[in-house]
């Protein structure tokens, strides 16, 4: 982990990552897999400081499929999207509950069974 960087906002980037081309995760969705379900404004502003081009910030969206923030440059965040294919209106992600992507079996780090020491 780089200095400064928190746990929690490792497993956000983490889990950011894992959204595939042409689908979005809603904040609250990033926040779940992150091991902390009520802290979908804290996604919020881990996604708002990111700056790695590696961590597709433009895939996570507000619930019911609206755009969120984005810096303020929601014009990028809507042809980001739609150059994945995504169908985008002015505010929101059409056909929302189609390109929704729900990580399935993704466990928060220390909530597995613990390993016997032998």
């Amino acid at each position: 982990m780089r200095p400064g960087t928190t746990e929690f906002r490792s497993r956000v980037i983490a889990a950011v990552r894992r959204i595939p081309i042409g689908r979005v995760a809603t904040y609250g969705d990033v926040a779940a897999m992150a091991g902390r379900p009520r802290a979908w404004r804290a996604v919020g502003n881990i996604m708002r400081e990111c700056r790695d081009p590696a961590t597709p910030c433009h895939r996570v969206i507000g619930a019911n499929g609206a755009l969120g923030g984005y810096g303020g440059n929601l014009h990028v965040k809507r042809s980001l999207l739609r150059a994945e294919g995504l169908e985008v209106g002015v505010a929101r992600v059409r056909r929302f509950n189609d390109v929704r992507w729900k990580a399935s079996g993704i466990r928060p780090q220390g909530s597995g069974p613990s390993k016997a020491s032998g």
